[in-house]
């Protein structure tokens, strides 16, 4: 469950986290500036997350909760394609929305962390050692699955298509981040729904049906209200100290 208003210390201490990660980048994680942001002492992480380290965890967990939101506010339809293909462009509104949490879930912006929470997708099924993680894994299984039931893609391993998907957005959306397609959008157009009408055509899907499902959904405007992308070269502003220090 997401935090709400009058909770306690630790999910306090999780609110603050999530504030300081989008204000000042992973560099602001350190017990001293979290127990600050509540009005206590070091102590209170220790109390509630026995570290810096069962903190990251927590807060990776609870970014994912948040995400995992997001995905369930996305409406189904009778197009399972459109569903899924939604499902890939509300992933990049939250990378685009929130872009330093999504490199902290992402394990990009975690160093010295210590926290291992990825697990083989091929062979466990899932993504990761945990639930609130997998949670948002399984609307990407469950639309791939409904669109082979439906015959818009032949029957196959279920995982590993959904393990496709999941690929083609979250590397679009890495360099999307990075400036790469530009600040407008445009990658969306020339690039990222190319790209999953040609994989879904792999995958036994009529091209021109799966054009149709990505107009279904293609995003306006392009790039979500108050959402600026770097432009390609530019760098984030690194404040503060390395994370738990």
């Amino acid at each position: 469950m997401a935090i709400g208003p009058g909770e306690g210390p630790r999910e306090r201490l999780l609110e603050a986290g999530i504030r300081l990660l989008e204000q000042d980048g992973p560099e602001a994680l350190n017990a001293r500036k979290l127990a600050s942001e509540i009005g206590a002492s070091t102590q209170v992480v220790y109390t509630h997350f026995g570290g810096m380290a069962g903190f990251y965890q927590a807060l990776i967990r609870e970014s994912f909760v948040l995400f995992g939101e997001r995905l369930r506010a996305v409406p189904l339809t009778d197009d399972p394609v459109a569903d899924l293909l939604a499902l890939g462009l509300t992933y990049r509104e939250n990378a685009l929305t929130n872009p330093q949490r999504y490199r902290f879930m992402s394990g990009v912006t975690a160093p010295g962390t210590g926290v291992v929470i990825s697990h083989d997708i091929i062979a466990e099924g899932t993504p990761s050692v945990l639930d609130d993680v997998n949670a948002t894994f399984l609307p990407l299984v469950e639309a791939v699955r409904r669109a082979m039931a439906v015959g818009r893609m032949r029957d196959d391993d279920v995982i590993g298509v959904a393990g496709q998907f999941w690929s083609m957005i979250h590397g679009f959306v890495f360099l999307e981040l990075a400036g790469v397609f530009g600040h407008e959008g445009h990658g969306v157009v020339h690039v990222l729904a190319p790209h999953a009408v040609n994989l879904l055509v792999g995958l036994g899907d009529e091209r021109e049906a799966a054009e149709a499902s990505a107009l279904a959904v293609a995003p306006d405007p392009l790039v979500p209200e108050g959402v600026t992308i770097p432009a390609a070269g530019s760098q984030q502003p690194r404040r503060g100290r390395r994370p738990g220090r």
